[in-house]
């Protein structure tokens, strides 16, 4: 059982872990909103990879057999939040959007990590090395591991946010390009 736990705080730490969109995401609110607006993005990301956790300890293959075109929705979706990370202009008052804007970037978080092709990817991998030991023990340890990083990382932006004191502008258009080039690059090797 517990071993089961720890292979899947491991699995789901090393699958949130690497930079990429979701990351970029939860830094920029984390950042800019605080750090409880990045563990909400960050929490989103981790219920999507529970729902894969369980998917792979079920061992259904469907989300994998269909990565390509979830992955060109995902794709656009990165592409329609670079476009409103760019548009969008710093607030003065943050503290009335981060209400709203938690739930939101929840579920946002959530979408995404779904439609992420990395992510499908390393779950479908997972079907075949997750054994039948203790499968609710592994997925609960897949949601902790992953929630874990996203902790960590917002933690950490809140505090580097407070040294730095970046300009929301700038942040907001460092994240835009770099969600358009995932966003680019996911449609662009899947079409």
């Amino acid at each position: 059982m517990l071993g089961s736990l720890f292979r899947g705080v491991w699995i789901g730490f090393c699958i949130a872990a690497p930079v990429g969109p979701i990351g970029i995401l939860v830094l920029k609110q984390a950042l800019q909103a605080g750090v409880w607006s990045g563990l909400a993005n960050g929490f989103g990301a981790a219920l999507a990879d529970l729902a894969y956790g369980c998917v792979a300890v079920a061992g259904v293959r469907l989300a994998a057999g269909r990565a390509h075109a979830v992955a060109v929705v995902g794709g656009m979706i990165l592409l329609w939040l670079a476009y409103r990370s760019w548009s969008e202009t710093p607030a003065g008052d943050a503290g009335l959007k981060q209400s709203k804007s938690r739930l939101s970037g929840t579920a946002t978080t959530f979408v995404l990590t779904l439609s992420n092709p990395m992510t499908i990817l390393s779950f479908a991998a997972l079907v075949a090395s997750v054994g039948a030991n203790a499968p609710m023990y592994f997925v609960g340890g897949v949601f902790l591991g992953s929630m874990l990083w996203w902790v960590i990382l917002s933690l950490a932006a809140g505090r580097l946010a407070g040294i730095l004191k970046l300009r929301s502008l700038v942040l907001n258009r460092v994240a835009a390009v770099t969600l358009a080039c995932f966003g680019i690059w996911a449609i662009w090797t899947h079409i």
